[in-house]
């Protein structure tokens, strides 16, 4: 990273600092001195709520069990999402055979909201941790396959076919020529993906739980306790940032050869 690369990341750094201080004094004035005060908690009262449970159980455990419990339902539905996505999408990018026998079925359950099959997960796999790997994973797979799908389609034929003119087989131009440039592509479903996993997360623990984020969330408004419901709110936030930030800086490492000089 250049002199000048790193002096506009503390630049970023420090106005996102500064928003996300002006944001909490914001939040903090509209609920003590204003008529939403009745509705919203204060940033004070969430903010203090959300140290304390680091050390103070809600329900049966503390924050960071309940964050390490949705993290390993998240990460393992999206390691399934992952595999098959990407499977999935190069077969229908690259065969069009497969293109044609698969991609109407995918299109069909595409729009599909995750939510709308807890009552088939609870039929098919319980009230266990399937029904929320089996939720989560759908929020997962649609942009993993769509993305890897569209990397596949648009290699350029004119690259394909140097390699064949080259003497490479289909296997060499398989590996060499398709995969590498299809792998940008599955990199952003893999971003979009797993942020989207980490969201669905409060839906899956809708299905019959007593740990986790989503729990904290579905918990707090089922007792109608606002402040709670913000406190999973917040922990889905900060986790959900830090995944998002790692898997960039996962696709920074692994793809430099695809930068821009000088980026």
């Amino acid at each position: 990273m250049t002199k000048a690369n790193r002096s506009e990341r503390k630049k970023v750094i420090r106005s996102a600092i500064i928003v996300f201080a002006a944001f909490i004094a914001v939040w903090q004035i509209i609920s003590t001195l204003t008529p939403l005060r009745d509705f919203v908690p204060s940033a004070s009262s969430v903010i203090s709520a959300f140290i304390r449970s680091f050390y103070i159980p809600i329900g049966k455990h503390t924050m960071p069990h309940h964050v390490a419990v949705s993290l390993f339902r998240v990460l393992v539905a999206f390691g399934i999402a992952c595999f098959t996505g990407v499977i999935l999408g190069v077969l229908m990018g690259y065969f069009r055979i497969a293109e044609a026998i698969i991609k109407p079925i995918f299109e069909f359950i595409r729009p599909i909201p995750p939510l709308a099959w807890i009552p088939m997960s609870i039929l098919w796999f319980g009230i266990g941790n399937t029904s929320k790997f089996f939720i989560i994973f759908l929020g997962c797979f649609t942009f993993i396959t769509v993305n890897t799908y569209v990397g596949t389609k648009s290699v350029d034929p004119v690259l394909i076919g140097a390699a064949r003119m080259l003497g490479a087989n289909e296997r060499q131009v398989f590996l060499r020529v398709v995969l590498p440039s299809t792998v940008p592509y599955i990199f952003a479903g893999l971003h979009i993906a797993i942020t989207a996993g980490w969201s669905a997360v409060v839906g899956a623990e809708l299905i019959r739980s007593d740990d986790g984020v989503g729990w904290i969330v579905n918990m707090g408004m089922v007792t109608g306790n606002t402040v709670q419901v913000m406190v999973g709110m917040m922990a889905i936030g900060i986790v959900g940032f830090v995944l998002a930030t790692a898997m960039a800086a996962l696709e920074r490492r692994l793809c430099k050869w695809n930068q821009q000089e000088g980026m």
